[in-house]
């Protein structure tokens, strides 16, 4: 403290070199000597001298300043280091550049290299400010006009406010190149840039090699890259004019920061800083998987990386090389079936949610709606095929060759009419044109579907009238509940004994304070006996609870179809008018975290019992996972949900908020992101995307609470602020055991 208050005093007296490192200015008289560093006003990014890795040499760069883990996200002199530890300097020379010199050597390791008329009393005037946007500009006092900045000089990292493309007026080339190594930043091998030909598309190339590209600009986002959404925290532009071409994305937040770079692998990755976690967490890479790199399977082909047989044939193609074909190998590409006849019957198929075809060779016009460009396309003989530039149906986009590098996803992408023979046609649309032309067989047609519309409607009301009439008027009820409420998951199918609400009312000592077990979003849980004798646990939805409806339901249906040790057991449900409710099996032990963050029951869990409750849990989630008829994503994976029974067994309950996928999806996507925060899985909590991995996550951050016994929510440590995960982090990179 002394020492800082020492060097506090030394500064207001002297105003020396050494006290430029708590400003955000190079002028004349204050420049920078190893050691220094320059800090935005808002404290957001640090321009200094730094030693990449492993290495010794000394470059100047600039990285975020409140993150922990350095993080460099450009360099002056990358490929011009400084060999000499704490000789370097940073200052203005005589030409109003700055400049980077080794130790007192005249001549400098590199420079602005700007060209502007300096006079002496200009120079003087002459300033480099570190803004915080990471932003390195040289403005003249009392002017506006930037001269020049360090993001018209992009290394490997886009940064928000940046820009990717070109400038034409003034030359410049946006574009990122990955270091060298971890360890040297100097111009690597690969390079992201943007290829302005046909539909513009962002291409990473090995020298003339394609590596991966992005896909074409869709109005929104890169065709390519579905996961790069707009959302809550960032937003994305991209400008095409007679000046300049450039994507760029702006932060709703200032507090977070994100970086998309391209690393020494060829790797163009999406990262955004956690200070929760104390960690950089990665939302997406590319390539990620083997349909991401470019033209896995050749011309006319297709990668669908779900399936066993990734390579396919687009409609009217067949393999060049069937014997590569079934080897694997798609590089060879497909071809024509049969040779295409213009005019002759020919037309288009459509492929949806699909990353459209290199249309470097492609042709735009903006001008143009999506039924327009299907008459340009077929009007001319040597387009192959057509799509909207824009996913609201504007623009277009012909290609007039080969159509590379075709991936199918499962959420995002656009349609691509590819043009396809008669035969081909008529194969895939066999109650097409031949047989509608004949407008009587038509109206029959028509009249005989809606007269059998008509009579199955008739028939149900009535078989649901016949049905539901002589049901008690509890079960009446719920059958009526469950059958009107929207549910995309599943059928309102189910087989559960249905109890009355007087049942409930005896049961539960009409639901006294004194039986109450705790409460949650949707309502509270009360303990109860049956008349039987049975323990149970009855789940009462509040009746002033806009919420809770289709959870409700969504737990009945679900549940009922689950059978596992680890997962809660169902007795039933009861519905009698405003009042909806569950009946659980009764566990004495409650939830986990009952006992886990509670001091005495956190005391009576061993190790031997808590090594019991992971796998326990472990095999629950795996079951609903993997074992089930359903696949099923829970959604809310967290220690309240946990219960436990007299033999410390878990068993997950509250199924409210699962989601059922088909047996080849992989991930789903919502706007209605439901959870808890801290156990959610940044992927979803940001943009909505869940898969099996959610549960994975939520079931780690379970974890570190079951070992720690502290909520990952409330933890605090001594000697840092930061939440659970983050500490383990720290824990894990320091290689020490927790404690």
């Amino acid at each position: 403290m002394d020492c800082l208050i020492a060097l506090l005093i030394l500064c207001s007296f002297f105003n020396n070199k050494l006290c430029s490192a708590t400003n955000d200015t190079i002028t004349q008289n204050k420049f920078l000597r190893d050691g220094d560093i320059l800090v935005s006003h808002g404290g957001i990014y640090a321009l200094g001298f730094f030693s990449p890795g492993n290495s010794q040499k000394r470059y100047v760069g600039i990285w975020f300043n409140k993150v922990s883990e350095q993080t460099v996200v450009w360099v002056a002199n990358r490929n011009n280091p400084v060999n000499e530890s704490s000789s370097g300097v940073v200052k203005i020379d005589g030409r109003g550049n700055l400049a980077i010199f080794n130790g007192n050597a005249s001549n400098s390791v590199w420079s602005t290299n700007i060209s502007i008329k300096v006079t002496e009393k200009t120079s003087s005037a002459l300033s480099y400010k570190l803004l915080d946007s990471g932003n390195l500009v040289l403005v003249q006092e009392n002017k506006s006009d930037v001269l020049w900045q360090s993001f018209d000089y992009p290394t490997d990292t886009l940064s928000a406010g940046m820009k990717f493309g070109f400038n034409w007026k003034l030359g410049l080339n946006w574009s990122l190149t990955s270091w060298k190594s971890r360890d040297d930043p100097s111009n690597g091998d690969f390079v992201l840039i943007l290829n302005t030909r046909g539909a513009p598309d962002g291409f990473i190339r090995n020298g003339s090699r394609v590596i991966w590209r992005t896909g074409p600009w869709n109005g929104r986002t890169w065709n390519g890259i579905p996961l790069m959404s707009t959302n809550f925290l960032f937003h994305y532009s991209f400008v095409n004019n007679s000046d300049e071409i450039y994507f760029s994305y702006g932060s709703n937040n200032n507090s977070v920061f994100d970086r998309l770079h391209v690393d020494d692998l060829g790797f163009f990755r999406r990262s955004t800083w956690l200070e929760d976690s104390h960690r950089w967490n990665e939302f997406y890479s590319a390539p990620g998987d083997a349909c991401d790199h470019y033209g896995k399977c050749g011309a006319f082909g297709s990668c669908n990386a779900n399936n066993a047989q990734i390579c396919s044939c687009l409609p009217g193609y067949e393999p060049k090389s069937q014997n590569d074909w079934y080897l694997k190998d798609g590089s060879q590409g497909c071809v024509r079936k049969r040779e295409l006849s213009c005019g002759k019957g020919d037309g288009f198929l459509k492929l949806e949610k699909v990353k459209l075809p290199d249309a470097s060779n492609a042709r735009v016009d903006m001008s143009l709606g999506i039924k327009d460009c299907e008459t340009e396309c077929r009007n001319n003989c040597s387009c192959t095929g057509y799509s909207s530039a824009y996913v609201d149906g504007s623009g277009c986009i012909g290609w007039f060759g080969d159509l590379t590098d075709v991936k199918q996803f499962t959420v995002g992408g656009q349609d691509l009419f590819v043009r396809v023979d008669a035969i081909e046609l008529g194969n895939s649309t066999r109650h097409s044109k031949g047989f509608f032309s004949k407008k009587n067989l038509v109206l029959l047609c028509v009249l005989i579907v809606v007269g059998l519309l008509a009579f199955i409607f008739a028939f149900y009301y009535l078989f649901r009238r016949a049905k539901t009439r002589g049901l008690p008027r509890e079960e009446r009820s719920l059958h009526e509940l469950l059958s009107n409420l929207p549910n995309e998951e599943t059928n309102a199918k189910f087989d559960l004994p249905i109890f009355d609400l007087d049942a409930m009312m005896l049961a539960t000592d009409n639901f006294s304070l004194a039986n109450k077990l705790g409460s949650g979003g949707f309502g509270s849980v009360y303990k109860g006996k049956l008349s039987d004798g049975r323990e149970i646990a009855v789940k009462r939805l509040s009746k002033n609870s806009g919420q809770g409806i289709i959870e409700f339901k969504n737990e009945v249906v679900l549940i009922a179809k689950l059978q596992h040790r680890n997962l809660v057991q169902i007795l039933g449900c009861c519905v009698d008018k405003e009042e909806k409710m569950l009946v659980y099996e009764y566990l004495p032990n409650k939830s986990l975290d009952f006992l886990l963050f509670d001091r005495t029951g956190s005391a009576s869990l061993d190790w031997g019992m808590r090594h019991n409750i992971i796998l326990g849990i472990a095999r629950g989630v795996l079951y609903i996972h993997e074992d089930s008829r359903l696949r099923i994503v829970h959604r809310d994976l967290k220690a309240s949900n946990v219960l436990l029974d007299a033999q410390m067994n878990p068993k997950i309950s509250d199924f409210g908020m699962a989601r059922i996928f088909g047996g080849d999806q992989t991930q789903g996507n919502t706007n209605r992101v439901v959870g808890t925060y801290g156990y959610m899985s940044p992927e979803y909590a940001m943009d909505g995307l869940f898969s099996i991995k959610s549960d994975v996550f939520s079931f780690g951050v379970l974890l570190l609470e079951i070992i720690s016994g502290k909520k990952n929510s409330g933890f605090y440590c001594e000697d840092h602020s930061m939440n659970l995960i983050k500490h383990a982090w720290e824990l894990w990179r320091d290689g020490r055991p927790w404690n």
